[in-house]
């Protein structure tokens, strides 16, 4: 079912570069491609500092 799910949601970035109206459009991409990990980085940090607290 996931892969289902991952399939739909694919994305082509460079697609949607190409027919990019300007510059901007280019930055917004970048941006929102790394928000997801961004997010997954933090998560993670915030799970550790916790659970190192609280062994503490």
């Amino acid at each position: 079912m996931n892969l289902f799910i991952a399939r739909l949601q694919e994305i082509n970035i460079e697609e949607k570069i190409k027919n990019a109206p300007d510059q901007g459009y280019e930055i917004g991409v970048f941006i929102g491609s790394m928000i997801p990990f961004v997010v997954l980085v933090a998560l993670a940090y915030l799970m550790f500092r916790y659970n190192k607290k609280r062994n503490q």
